[in-house]
């Protein structure tokens, strides 16, 4: 049986970020992940989960100038130093939540100017690995489709794969988010038991809606049945957009016989 965290970026929304993780509690999760949590002072966020019993198991590094068109700075040639003080923040955050994983963002970048962005995403990785890897924490690198998110660095799983070859550091693992994977690149048995011993995280959303995953184009109960062949016994991330109130749409848990 799957074990689920709540990613309450788009999960509860419709109630302030921090009462998201009484909410998420209230519905039965004892695990939250996040996006960007740095608006809030690390004693706030470590009082509340500690209030709520619940632990954040994930979150990311800040994103940078979102109004710019900016989604990450890690594979952005010239921005070293402000992708150190992203990387700095998150790993802070994570000690001190007792979180294991962050997703580092690589960035949107011109076409013309990939091969440059992944020098520079593979030579920051790996000196965040050296450090993450002291701190017990694993780095999580995700493709994210083109069709959201055009020109993000990188958009499928297998290159990922590559570049965490590349990397060459054990901590460095694959966030393996099934709505991404399914609309670049399909065959998603297949991917998962391929790149079964770099996958880091799970993450499951319905394709294409992005709704809860009891619709659309994914045979989610396949998913389950895969993971567990594949030995991933790790928390899958909802993140997931409800159709409505979130607690109104947890019945795909029973209907796919994972509650």
């Amino acid at each position: 049986m799957p074990s689920f965290s709540a990613n309450i970026a788009f999960l509860f929304a419709d109630r302030p970020f921090l009462d998201r993780i009484d909410a998420a509690k209230a519905a039965g999760f004892d695990k939250v992940e996040c996006h960007f949590p740095y608006e809030f002072p690390i004693p706030v966020l470590r009082e509340r989960l500690a209030r709520a019993g619940v632990a954040m198991t994930g979150l990311n590094t800040a994103p940078g100038d979102v109004a710019r068109g900016e989604w990450g700075l890690a594979g952005m040639p010239g921005r070293e130093a402000d992708f150190a003080v992203h990387w700095s923040d998150a790993l802070a955050y994570a000690q001190a939540l007792g979180t294991g994983k962050i997703h580092v963002m690589a960035g949107v970048v011109a076409p013309e100017a990939r091969a440059a962005a992944l020098d520079t995403y593979v030579a920051n990785i790996r000196r965040a690995a050296r450090e993450a890897a002291a701190a017990g924490v694993t780095i999580l690198l995700e493709p994210l489709n083109v069709r959201d998110k055009p020109d993000y660095l990188v958009s499928r799983s297998d290159e990922i794969a590559d570049l965490i070859a590349r990397v060459g550091e054990a901590n460095v693992k694959l966030l393996f988010d099934v709505y991404h994977v399914q609309i670049m690149e399909g065959d998603l048995i297949r991917r998962l038991e391929r790149h079964r011993d770099v996958i880091g995280h799970v993450q499951i959303a319905a394709v294409p809606s992005r709704h809860e995953p009891d619709e659309g184009e994914v045979a989610y109960r396949a998913i389950f049945d895969a993971l567990e062949a594949i030995g991933y016994h790790e928390p899958i991330g909802l993140e997931y957009r409800p159709r409505g109130r979130t607690e109104d749409g947890l019945g795909w848990m029973r209907a796919l016989g994972v509650a």
